[in-house]
């Protein structure tokens, strides 16, 4: 079974790693135009949130 993290990066998107390898990068600013997916728009809106680790656990 694939191991499965999701990291809130400092002032970023939530990454989702499989496997140590990054899979995808979900929005956590809300102002992406392609939610829910991140298209970088965190910069320009000087989004400011602390990082975080989830690791899922079987």
């Amino acid at each position: 079974m694939p191991k499965v993290m999701i990291k809130s990066t400092e002032n970023g998107p939530n990454l989702v790693m499989v496997d140590g390898v990054v899979s995808t990068a979900m929005c956590r600013c809300g102002q992406s135009s392609n939610k829910p997916f991140c298209d970088g728009t965190h910069r320009k809106v000087h989004f400011e949130a602390k990082a975080a680790e989830i690791k899922v656990i079987e």
